[in-house]
Formats: structure tokens, sequence, C-alpha cells
């Protein structure tokens, strides 16, 4: 149904003119999220202050048919909070307090638009750490990494976002307002519907509040860099630091085209002449730390590492770890328009899936370097070029295609941490089989039956 005055006008009466917006100027910067190459301009944006309003919003729009888009901080890289039908952008940045941290129960209560950063901070101060790490966790908020579960650097030893949600309140598109787990480790009474929500992307229900768990920080750690002749090297040094029983906190990649981007951009002091870069780390007590530091790099000689070297204070720890986070805004000075993806394949087969992007890449005539987290097996293929240049934006669309397929085709998956949001929908098939797919679609009916939430998503 088209949107309309009346609508508008009900709308305003939920959550009030000041938090409204329907002029374009307005409307534009809700138009994209953090995905190149996307946008679609919605007909409102409201700004929700509490679980009634959200509740109230999406009853309207489902009586009405109006789509309804959740949205966060917009930093998703699938274009998961573009408004491909129009309709309402629901911005939840006005839900954005921590209700509580409990000590004693290793949990904290926050609303959806608290900031990643917020969170580990607020933890950090009581000796706590909130485990999830995303590369944007100082604008991403809490509600929009469970939306999709985000990953990030830890996920090796800790795990991902999925792995920390304990209880959600959420509404449904019908105007219900859910709460499903709560403040345990474990409970199984019905199925999980906290872990259904993780990771849906904003189709199915919208977030309120979560319960999320948190960890005793560690009391220290420890960070070393091995340059090696080739990627083929440096994930056999990959293989025997797993085999040789460490699991490291960090264990991340970057290729021959991120080393030299990087060391361009940054000035670190990183080895421009070595095949690839292995960053690696790990944390605990000090004496523990030490060992396993030790191991990892003698792993890494064995397996003919050109070089390694150890951190010896937190300085020079955090200066290493800065050519694995600014690898984006590095490949990002190569070309004026950026491309972000990621793939997942075993971790064995990591050498060969970057090759693969590189012979895809070269076909294709475009610059791909590759980044990510050589422990999972989770990369993040990047490329570089002129929007305005039609011919090769269309071919960047066809290389990542090819991507995905060559994923799939060594056993992984075409996302690991960003989602598949409207970006890798036309993939989603290919990835799950026509069985799963009509699976999901009947899920979604289920929690949706206007299907007005997020459409053009999951379970379209």
């Amino acid at each position: 149904m088209p949107f309309t005055a009346e609508f508008a006008d009900e709308l305003a009466r939920i959550v009030g003119h000041q938090h409204l917006r329907l002029g374009p100027g307005e409307l534009a910067p809700y138009s994209r999220d953090a995905t190149p190459l996307f946008s679609a301009e919605p007909d409102a944006v409201v700004f929700p202050g509490d679980a009634e309003e959200v509740s109230a919003v999406l009853k309207l729009a489902t009586e009405h048919s109006v789509p309804v888009v959740p949205r966060g901080a917009g930093s998703n890289l699938c274009a998961g909070t573009v408004p491909v039908d129009g309709g309402v952008v629901l911005v939840l940045t006005r839900l954005n307090r921590i209700l509580e941290i409990s000590d004693g129960e290793l949990l904290a209560r926050v609303e959806p638009g608290v900031t990643t950063n917020t969170l580990s901070e607020a933890a950090e101060k009581r000796g706590l750490r909130y485990v999830p790490d995303p590369g944007s966790r100082m604008v991403s908020t809490v509600g929009g990494n469970i939306a999709t579960c985000a990953g990030g650097l830890r996920g090796l030893k800790y795990g991902v976002t999925r792995n920390y949600v304990l209880g959600l309140e959420a509404v449904l598109p019908t105007g219900e307002i859910i709460r499903t787990g709560g403040r345990l480790w474990k409970d199984v009474a019905g199925y999980d519907l906290t872990r259904l929500l993780t990771g849906s992307e904003g189709t199915l229900a919208v977030l309120t509040e979560a319960t999320v768990a948190l960890v005793p920080a560690p009391s220290g750690g420890g960070t070393g860099v091995a340059y090696f002749t080739s990627l083929e090297a440096a994930c056999g040094a990959v293989a025997a630091i797993i085999e040789s029983g460490v699991l490291p906190a960090t264990l991340e990649f970057l290729d021959r085209k991120c080393v030299r981007a990087v060391e361009e951009f940054a000035r670190l002091g990183l080895r421009t002449d070595a095949g690839a870069l292995l960053l690696f780390g790990d944390d605990g007590p000090a004496e523990a730390v030490a060992e396993n530091i030790d191991r990892i790099g003698k792993a890494c000689v064995a397996e003919g590492a050109l070089e390694v070297t150890l951190a010896d204070d937190i300085t020079s720890a955090e200066a290493l770890l800065a050519a694995r986070r600014c690898s984006l805004p590095a490949l990002s000075r190569l070309g004026s328009l950026t491309i972000l993806e990621d793939a997942t394949v075993p971790r064995p087969r990591l050498a060969e899936m970057v090759g693969r992007i590189d012979d895809i890449a070269e076909r294709h005539e475009l610059r791909i370097a590759t980044f990510g987290h050589a422990g999972d097996g989770n990369l993040h293929p990047t490329c570089v070029l002129d929007p305005g240049d039609t011919g090769a934006v269309e071919r960047a669309h066809k290389a990542f295609g090819e991507i995905f397929t060559a994923a799939i085709e060594l056993g992984g998956t075409i996302t690991g941490e960003h989602g598949v949001g409207a970006a890798k929908l036309p993939y989603l098939l290919d990835r799950l089989g026509p069985e799963q797919v009509a699976l999901l679609r009947r899920i979604k009916a289920a929690f949706d039956p206007a299907s007005i939430l997020n459409p053009g998503k999951l379970g379209s």
C-alpha cells in the first residue's frame, strides 16, 4: 500500500513530530548504509523511544502493509538496512542505555542503540570484557551486531556474537512484545528463539533489549607478527600453530597487496618484500601468554617465516594490531570506490581461496587485495576502483559473484560475518539450496505474515 499523509500523521502521533523525518534532505542519509552501490530512499524515518513505540509503529505498518526497515548505526556491509521497497526506516539509536551490569552473574542488559565500544568500556571498568569485537566497534551498535551476528578479531578463541547473547526483548511485526532466553547460560525450554533472532538481519522482529554474557578481563596479553614468502607458507604456519595445541586470541593475515598498501599508508615499518603477513596474539595470565606466544613464534619459524617480531610492550602491540585494523583505510586510498566483501572457507583451503581470488581479479582486470581472519578461514577480498568507470563496476559485480561461487565450491560460505542483506541475496540459493530457502520463507511468514519487516532481504 502506498505511504500516505494520514499514515505519516499516525507515525507523528506515536513517536512525536520531533522524532519523525519526512523531507527529502532528511531522508537521504537513511537511503544507504556502509555498503557501496546500494541505495533506496525511504518514505519516512522514525526514532522510537521505547519498546511500546516500536510496537505501535510495527502494528500500524502491518495494518497498512507499509515496509519497515530496522536500523542501528548503519555500519553494516551487506546493504542490510537499505530500504529497497521504501517505507519506514526505524532507527533505534535513541534506545541507548546500559540498563545493568551484573558482576556476579557476568552479564549486562542493554538497549540496542548502545555502541559496542561503549559496552566494552563499561565492562572493562569493572574488570570484565564484552567479547564481540567487530572492526566497526567504535560506531556499530549492540543491536546491529546481534542482528548480523557480527564477528571480529577474537572469533577463533572466543567465538562470535551469537555465543554471548543470553536473552532478547523483541517486538514482532504484528506488535507483540516477547522475551526470549534470559539471564541463564542453561535454558532449553522451547525452541531457541534467541539464536534464531540472532543473525536474522531485522527480518523477523525488532530487538529492543539484549541480555549479553560478559567474561573476566584477561590479566595480560601478547602480540607478534610473522612474515612469509607466500600466503601458502603463512597458512602452513596457521595449521602448525593450531596443531601445537595453542588457540590464539588473534590470528590474522594480510596478503602481499595489503601489506604494501598498509605500509604506504601507516608507515609501521612492515616488510614490503613479504608475500604475506601473519598477525598473532594471545591473552590471559602473563606466564601462559609468554609461553603461547613463544610457541606460536617457533611454529612460524619452523614453517619458513622470513622474520618473527614480538611486541615488547602495549604500545608496540597496538602498533602491530594497527596493521590489521587499518587495512581497509589503506586500501581505500588506492581508488575512490572501495568494495569490501567477506566469504569463508575451511581453514586448510584459505591459501587456495586467496589464489582463486587473485585469478578472478586478474581475469576481470581488477585490483583486489585480501586480508582477514586466518584462524577461522574468513576472508575479506577488497576491490578498489573508480565508480565512474561503469565497465569496472560491472566487472566487479561479476568478480564477486565468482568469488562467492568459489567459496561454496571449496566447502565454504558466501558470508562469515557481514551478513546476507540485499547485497548477497542473489547467492543465497546457491549456498543453502531450495529446500532451506523455502524453509526460511515459511519461518519468515510465521513471524511476519504481512511481510513488512525488511523486505527484499532474508526470507523474501
